[in-house]
């Protein structure tokens, strides 16, 4: 309760610069939500709002520039959008119903590269990761849909909790 009243009553006047260190932590989902709200609202109002944050979710939903920064070494910066286009890696999450797994997986290696996918679905499908390679990704769903019948199809662009593990590691 005291975080929500210092919240409160440092957006009461609608600042034009707010700044939070991790303005989640320690609050329940639906106290988090109505800050989160609260915060897009100033946002909307034209603050300009900085934070600190280990909460990479909280980071797609709030941000439209980042940083990422570890250990004092600032990583990456720019348009979330434009700094998750530059991680992508133009593979597809596919999920597929088919009689003939052996065809199809025979057939689709011969133009894609395939691992598992980690996806969660309610169908016991058939889950794949594809790599299009130079292929477009209606080449793919042309091939998928003549073989079977399509229960998830989806472009796997990295988080930005991936993008940020895979450039500190890579350090």
């Amino acid at each position: 309760m005291a975080q929500k009243i210092q919240f409160v009553v440092c957006v009461l006047h609608q600042p034009k610069l707010l700044i939070f260190d991790e303005p989640f932590s320690g609050f329940d989902p639906v106290n988090a939500n109505i800050i989160k709200d609260e915060i897009l609202a100033l946002k909307e109002q034209g603050s300009t709002i900085i934070f600190s944050t280990h909460r990479m979710e909280s980071v797609e939903e709030l941000c439209d520039d980042i940083a990422l920064i570890h250990q004092s070494n600032k990583l990456i910066e720019g348009k979330l959008d434009e700094v998750r286009k530059q991680y992508r890696t133009n593979s597809f999450e596919v999920g597929i119903l088919t009689d003939n797994v052996e065809g199809l997986m025979y057939d689709i290696t011969q133009k894609f590269t395939l691992t598992p996918a980690q996806f969660k679905s309610l169908n016991n499908e058939l889950k794949l990761e594809v790599q299009l390679g130079t292929a477009s990704p209606n080449e793919l769903l042309h091939m998928l849909t003549q073989r079977g019948q399509v229960t998830h199809f989806m472009e796997k662009i990295p988080s930005v909790n991936d993008i940020f593990i895979q450039t500190v590691t890579s350090k």
